[in-house]
């Protein structure tokens, strides 16, 4: 056990890691996922909030076990290798604004840090502009980072409360395979499934839940986090997480050649737009609320698994983010970006910016 524990603590755990993840997202849309989106926490939170009826676009409903797989793939981990550690109290209504305009500026371009690689994998131009978004927003919050900015210590809690999120995923896995008839006096569901769109296209349940408990544990071993890369390269020239990132690009990319999936453009790319600036704006907004929370999408669901009760905040402030998105014509569509989504993301920004300037602790 030790050797193993220390193995994904390497260069070539990482890396070994990242290429599962992108070999095996891009195997998800083969086997039913949408186009260009075998795995996107954005989208698949956004889906969830859809299922949910936190919002009623009826071709984005759909609740994706991959999500609740990551959650008990990393909770297991944290079981195994005792790092299951309950706590809380760092800032969470911070943490929940940071997950709302997380989500927003992420459905402004579509797709979260892992849907810009594998966008950029399977050849969409547009991922370019994400990624060099992503950068910018990430290193403007490693200048926060480098100026004191903290969000204050957490502290160890009850086991109970890092069980939440789990049992809240639990939830929502019985009400996929169950589907109960609750509504409308036993004539209809509690979640709402989409018929048609992105939310109709699914790998098997099982398939997706597999892929994501895999996934979550692996992740939780070695700390895989986008976000992370990049701010670890900028902050200290660290590029052990960059490996992990770097593989999953590549193993996607080699995936989706092999699979015919590779279609190099900026045009008619799927579930996509080529509003360059807001491409670049929503993810710019995203990156910096990433670094502002301390971690990607993906690695917030891996921290609330191992009990995390704050990144969990951070997670519920996303799926509450989609649903405000989509009502209030925020998020993007393949048409184009959202009537109000550039307003959004500047208002985004500037509350990530007053977060980041009023939550520092003096540097000596």
């Amino acid at each position: 056990m030790s050797h193993l524990k220390s193995f994904f603590g390497t260069r070539w755990g990482i890396v070994l890691v990242g290429a599962f993840i992108g070999v095996f997202a891009a195997l998800l849309q083969k086997w039913g996922n949408p186009p260009n989106m075998g795995v996107c926490v954005a989208c698949f939170e956004r889906d969830i909030a859809g299922a949910l009826g936190l919002h009623r676009v009826d071709v984005v409903q759909y609740i994706r076990p991959e999500i609740i797989g990551f959650v008990f793939g990393s909770l297991i981990s944290a079981y195994i290798f005792r790092e299951f550690r309950p706590r809380v109290g760092s800032s969470p209504i911070v943490r929940f604004i940071l997950g709302f305009f997380a989500m927003i500026g992420a459905l402004v371009f579509l797709g979260c840090p892992w849907r810009t690689l594998l966008r950029l994998s399977a050849g969409d131009g547009n991922a370019i502009l994400g990624l060099s978004g992503l950068i910018v927003g990430v290193g403007v919050g490693v200048v926060f980072l480098k100026k004191g900015y903290n969000l204050g210590r957490n502290q160890v809690t009850y086991s109970s409360v890092g069980w939440l999120l789990p049992l809240i995923m639990a939830s929502l896995f019985a009400f996929l395979v169950f589907a109960p008839l609750m509504g409308d006096g036993g004539k209809s569901g509690p979640i709402f499934l989409s018929a048609k769109g992105p939310g109709s296209m699914h790998a098997p349940i099982i398939v997706s839940l597999i892929v994501g408990l895999a996934i979550g544990f692996l992740a939780q071993r070695t700390r895989f986090c986008t976000m992370g890369a990049i701010r670890d390269i900028i902050l200290i020239r660290d590029f052990h997480l960059a490996s992990g990132f770097l593989a999953l690009l590549v193993a996607a990319f080699l995936t989706n050649l092999i699979l015919g999936q590779f279609h190099a453009g900026f045009e008619g790319q799927p579930i996509a737009h080529t509003n360059h600036i807001w491409n670049f704006g929503g993810m710019v907004l995203a990156g910096l609320a990433f670094a502002l929370a301390g971690g990607c999408p993906g690695r917030q669901l891996f921290l609330a698994g191992e009990g995390d009760g704050d990144a969990a905040m951070f997670v519920l402030g996303m799926i509450i983010g989609a649903g405000f998105a989509h009502n209030l014509s925020l998020a993007s569509s393949p048409k184009g970006v959202g009537l109000y989504g550039p307003a959004a993301v500047i208002i985004g920004l500037l509350i990530c910016l007053f977060i980041g300037f009023t939550m520092r602790e003096k540097v000596e």
